[in-house]
């Protein structure tokens, strides 16, 4: 089975202007509720590639309730722990060209709740894949990654896709894949990197500290793929953004799905690509026709 797990949860509410001024009464175009997350979006996009996965996490309030409602509507097992506070509210605003974000803070986490989510995490069995995504809420550690994967079953195969104090943590635990993206490869280290050669370096830097696989997104600059053996690298189709939000949780679902059909790495790699491509072409996320109609133009090529 796959689980995902959202830490820090969202309610995303999206607003379409024709223009913003600050300071004033603006009036929206449109606007829409969606569940938000990064595990949620992956387990949402699993669920259109045909995988069934059951989300975990954190929910509170009414906003927590709205979440869990749209999923099961999608028919995703959850199973998420309830808070008392009222999941995060993220704010979305699209004006012409311009996207601003205003992130809610999470609701306080206790002691009792996170030890009640290790209890919950402790049941998955050899063979599952837990897909931890997102980032970590302030009233957690940020090594929360680490000290979870400490307490898995040994069997359960790892996938994560964080960033910072959480990502240079838990790489240590020896995930199976880790999908940073070049910005957050740059924030780790301290560096800029300037180059492709850079980029390979320091994607190899993270598998000596213990992950076995590194695929780093480079959003229309295609992608690398670090294994143990090898280094890969694959395009991006040619496609036009129509929004950015959910596409590397695509490509991490894309990968989640090859590896659970047992594919070789190449091959889920190729996918990853495809529905992280897919849902940047989409104003929604990524659908299973969308990606095979995007996996015929994916070349994988090997670095030497």
């Amino acid at each position: 089975m796959i689980y995902t797990l959202t830490l820090n949860p969202s309610l995303d509410y999206i607003i379409q202007l024709n223009s913003f001024e600050e300071g004033r009464v603006n009036i929206s175009n449109s606007e829409h509720k969606l569940p938000g997350g990064k595990g949620i979006n992956v387990s949402q996009v699993l669920k259109n590639l045909g995988h069934e996965s059951v989300a975990l996490g954190f929910l509170g309030g009414f906003t927590g309730d709205f979440i869990h409602v749209e999923l099961l509507k999608q028919n995703i097992k959850c199973d998420f722990i309830k808070l008392e506070g009222d999941t995060r509210v993220n704010v979305k605003m699209k004006s012409g060209n311009v996207e601003t974000e205003i992130n809610g803070n999470s609701p306080e986490i206790s002691q009792d709740k996170k030890e009640e989510l290790f209890k919950q995490l402790e049941t998955l069995k050899d063979g599952d894949i837990l897909v931890m995504a997102g980032s970590v809420p302030l009233s957690l550690e940020s090594d929360i990654y680490k000290k979870i994967m400490a307490g898995l079953p040994t069997g359960v195969k790892v996938i994560l896709d964080t960033k910072g104090k959480a990502l240079g943590e838990a790489v240590k635990s020896g995930p199976y894949l880790i999908k940073p993206n070049h910005h957050e490869l740059e924030e780790l280290f301290d560096i800029k990197i300037q180059n492709k050669n850079e980029m390979i370096e320091y994607g190899k830097k993270l598998q000596k500290l213990g992950a076995k696989n590194v695929a780093i997104s480079m959003a229309g600059d295609g992608a690398f793929l670090i294994t143990e053996n090898s280094v890969y690298f694959g395009n991006v189709p040619k496609g036009i953004v129509q929004n950015s939000v959910g596409a590397g949780d695509s490509m991490v679902a894309g990968f989640t799905a090859g590896i659970s059909e047992g594919l070789n790495i190449e091959t889920c790699f190729s996918m990853g690509i495809a529905a992280g491509s897919a849902s940047a072409f989409s104003k929604n996320l990524c659908t299973l026709s969308e990606v095979k109609k995007l996996l015929k133009d994916i070349k994988i090529e090997k670095i030497n």
